[in-house]
Parts: structure tokens; sequence; C-alpha cells
């Protein structure tokens, strides 16, 4: 594992902070307009190439989105930036959209099951043919999504003008139809038991000229399910993830991670238990979990503790023994009932390399060395200001909220959500001291808030610790009281510029740099 030379060789010549603008907005909504509870989105993903955006929904629904700006151009970005060439920034457009989970109810728990789309990711492509895998709490399926030529049918007898009943004849062909004597059927009369708006021509029909189906040149892309992954999990679950090796995957409900095989859909292997044998005992659970991007044999879960195990396949056929824990070293002085609360690691995510590790917990985004497993690499405070309102938060359900984090393909900068349709994006490279706080809308910039930084403490030469974050009370730009009711939970990185989409409710916002 030597990765994380892009980090590394971006210190030298740390990059300039970004100046993000608004790309591309769908789905927004008017002033005043409510918004239907199955339209709010709860699922965002680039595929590997980033030219497919996939959403889901609580409806149960997956909106697949394309990229639609072409660069002619040959040469690399560098060549194309001296040759002051424009380079366009990523544009969407709607692909297709399928029912990929209807609402489901368990008889044997007496449970409901909610279509709400938990986690979405893509598989390889193969012939042209998208695969992705969603799922809901309980059931995760394959589809394989694919364009498809439109099949017409025409070439028929009868005059296009005239209509049999309520049905509509596609086309005729009367050209060849000819008046001489009846052959084969031919009528020299019409048959009473017609409508009288349907005539036959003088002489009768010469011959009888089946429907002709024939492929058009247009195209629409059509989902199908190939498997379905079912009855497999007890509790819900809270994580999908694909493996390097382009044939196996993971799903992790709070007290398993399960082992499939994209090809088998009646079997899983169960490589993490953490179920107690007293459920009394039980101190913590699984909250997500994440296959290393290149190592097939690694895959990484955090807890509801705040803690991040790193575990290796190769060892036992039961991982219960990781391989390296990741947490930060406790504080001294008091804990309070919160604490444990605020501490749950609710997102983590590889960076694309696999070096380092990106967490999100209610209160920070912490980056990872998994060299390292003394402590963060680095820790960026998100919701600080928040502390004094742990209470108020607690009692109207808000501190339980499970925000996402994302990191750029280059491994320089990574974002997560905030309260208002906020988000935060933080240069993570070493040196860097970037922050920006945008909000979800037209005018990113409209809220954006001056945020000092803290100076980074230095545990060793190797080791760097930065807080930077806001160390202002709740409030946006215009002083205005964060809105606790609008959250941006789900966000996505492009893999390869510098282009986020977020989810606001129902609304799905594109920015680039």
């Amino acid at each position: 594992m030597n990765g994380g030379d892009e980090v590394v060789a971006a210190s030298a010549d740390p990059s300039l902070p970004l100046e993000w603008r608004f790309s591309q907005v769908f789905g927004e909504r008017s002033a005043g307009e409510e918004v239907q509870e199955v339209d709010i989105i709860s699922a965002i993903e680039f595929d590997n190439s980033g030219n497919h955006l996939a959403t889901g929904d609580r409806g149960g629904r997956v909106v697949l989105f394309e990229r639609t700006d072409t660069n002619n151009s040959s040469g690399t970005r560098r060549e194309l930036e001296e040759a002051d060439y424009p380079l366009r920034h990523p544009e969407f457009r709607y692909k297709t959209e399928f029912q990929s989970h209807d609402p489901e109810f368990d008889y044997l728990k007496s449970l409901e099951i909610e279509e709400k789309i938990n986690k979405i990711r893509w598989c390889q492509t193969a012939n042209g043919a998208l695969f992705l895998l969603s799922t809901n709490d309980k059931t995760i399926k394959f589809w394989k999504v694919q364009d498809k030529k439109i099949k017409k049918i025409c070439d028929m007898n009868s005059d296009p003008s005239r209509t049999i009943g309520n049905g509509t004849v596609a086309s005729s062909s009367n050209s060849n139809i000819t008046s001489s004597c009846l052959v084969n059927g031919g009528v020299s009369e019409v048959n009473n038991s017609l409508c009288t708006d349907f005539s036959l021509p003088p002489g009768g029909i010469s011959s009888l000229r089946l429907p002709v189906v024939v492929t058009s040149h247009e195209s629409s892309p059509m989902a199908r399910c190939r498997r379905v992954y079912a009855h497999a999990h007890d509790y819900h679950i809270n994580s999908i993830s694909n493996n390097s090796d382009g044939e196996t995957f993971i799903s992790a409900d709070d007290l398993r991670i399960n082992l499939w095989n994209l090809e088998i859909s009646n079997q899983s292997f169960n490589i993490v238990d953490v179920k107690p044998a007293k459920m009394e005992d039980l101190s913590e659970v699984i909250t997500s979990a994440e296959f290393h991007p290149t190592h097939c044999n690694m895959l990484a879960y955090s807890s509801s503790k705040g803690s991040i195990r790193l575990i290796d396949l190769r060892q036992a056929a039961l991982c219960d023994s990781h391989s390296k824990l990741f947490e930060e070293p406790e504080q001294a002085g008091p804990k309070s009932f919160f604490t444990e609360i605020i501490a749950s690691v609710s997102d983590i995510k590889f960076a694309k390399e696999g070096r380092y590790l990106l967490s999100r917990d209610y209160m920070t985004l912490k980056l990872w060395d998994i060299n390292m497993d003394a402590g963060p690499v680095a820790t960026f405070q998100v919701h600080e200001y928040l502390k004094p309102k742990l209470c108020d938060l607690y009692e109207n359900d808000s501190i339980f909220d499970k925000f996402e984090c994302c990191i750029s393909g280059n491994g320089l900068r990574a974002a997560t959500g905030s309260y208002s349709n906020l988000f935060r994006v933080f240069g993570v490279a070493p040196g860097s001291t970037e922050t920006a706080t945008l909000e979800a809308s037209r005018n990113p910039m409209r809220r954006h808030v001056p945020i000092p930084s803290r100076p980074s403490r230095t545990l060793s030469s190797i080791t760097r610790v930065v807080s930077r974050g806001s160390e202002s009370p709740g409030v946006d730009g215009n002083t205005n009281a964060l809105d606790y009711t609008t959250k941006l939970l789900h966000l996505a990185w492009h893999p390869n510029e510098n282009s986020i989409a977020c989810a606001a409710a129902n609304s799905l916002y594109m920015y680039y740099a």
C-alpha cells in the first residue's frame, strides 16, 4: 500500500482555493411548493467514469442522468490550458428512471418494509449496458440498463384514414391492389358485420398482407432487474459496496456484514458478526462499510462508538478480529450523555488511491491514514457551533441525522453536508487551509461565511492534526438562524473532475470549480 503519492506531491505545491459555481439543477422547487415525501432524494452516486449519475428517492425510484458535454479536442489538460482552450464543466441530462423497490410487508415479523432507496452502487459496464445495485432496508437488486431499438408495426392493406371500431391502422399499401377477378377469399361486397366507416377497394383485396414489425433507428433505455438478493438481513441494510474484483460485493446491517457474488442471489457468506450472545450486552452497531478501492481482500467498517476497523478477508472466514483499529484517543475530562451519540460514524469513504480514509460523525470530518492507527491525520470541524444546542437537537431527533461525506478523485479535497441546505468543502492536502461553505441553490455563495482557521497541532513530523471549521454560532452569512428541518445529507464528488452533486429535498444541484 504505497498510495497517497498525489496527496504528498500536492503538499509541495498546494493548489489555490477553488471557486465554486452553479452548474445545473434538476427538480427545482418553486417558492412555496410543497415537497412530497416520496420525492425526497435518499441516495446519489457517480459511476467510475463520471459519465453517469444515479439518484434514488424515498419512493423507491432510481433516476439516471448521462453526461452530454463532449470535448472533441485532443491533448492533456495542461496542453489545453496552455493553448487557452475553454474547458467545459460537466453537463448532464435526464436519461431514464425505473421503480426499483415497492413497499412490502413482513408477515412473520409484522413489519412494514418501506421502499426508500438507502444506497446505490454502480457495477462494471459490459456490452454497452449499465449495471447497478440498489437496496432498501431488506432487499438488494441488480439492475441492467440498456438502450433498446424501438420497434414499430407498419405495412398493412387498409387505408390509414379509415378505422375499424376504435382501432387505428398504422399504415397502408394499396398501390398493388388490382381490380381483377377475386382470388382466394376476395369479397364482392362489404360484410355487414364490419363498421360502416371501413370500406374495401373496388374489386376487393387481391392479397392478404400481414403487419410487419420494423426496427427504427430510435432507441430507448430499458431497465431490467437481473437478480434479487433477499432474506439475508434481520436488520436494516445501511451499506452496500462493490469489490474491486468486479465479482463480489458486501451488504451491511446493524450487526452483520455479508459477502455476495453478483452471479449468485440465493447464497451469501457472513464475514462479520458483532451480535452478542445476549442482546443486553450489545454496546455498538455497524454504521457503514466500504471495500478498499484496489485491494480486493480488504474492507473497512465503522461503528456507533466512533471507531473504524480494517479487516483482511485472507485472515479468516469470519472476520470478527480486525487487522487494524482506528479511533481517536480518549480525551480526559467528564463525558456527557451525548458524547457517544455524536461520536457515531455515519459514513466512511476511501480515497481513490486507497491509502486515506474519510469518516464523518455528527460534529466533525476526519481523515485517516490506514498506515497509521494512532489517530486521525486531520480533523475538520463541521458542527462545532452546535455543542450548546445538543439538548434541543436530541429532542427533535436531529442529533441522529446521518450526513454523508465524499472525497475528490485526486484526494486533495473533501466535502460533507450540514443544515439549511449548506455543505462544506475542505482542503485535506498537507498544508492546505482551504475551507468553503456553500448553499444548495442557484447562488451557492449567497450564504458564504468567512470562516477563521485555527492553527494546526503537529503531533510529529509525519502525523498532523488540523482543526478547521466554524467558530461562529448557528447563523449563516445573512445572520439568519440555521434551519434544522432542511438538511443536506447526500452528496457525491465526480471521480475525475471538481464537480459535486448534492441533494436538497427533491432537488438535485450540481456545482463545478
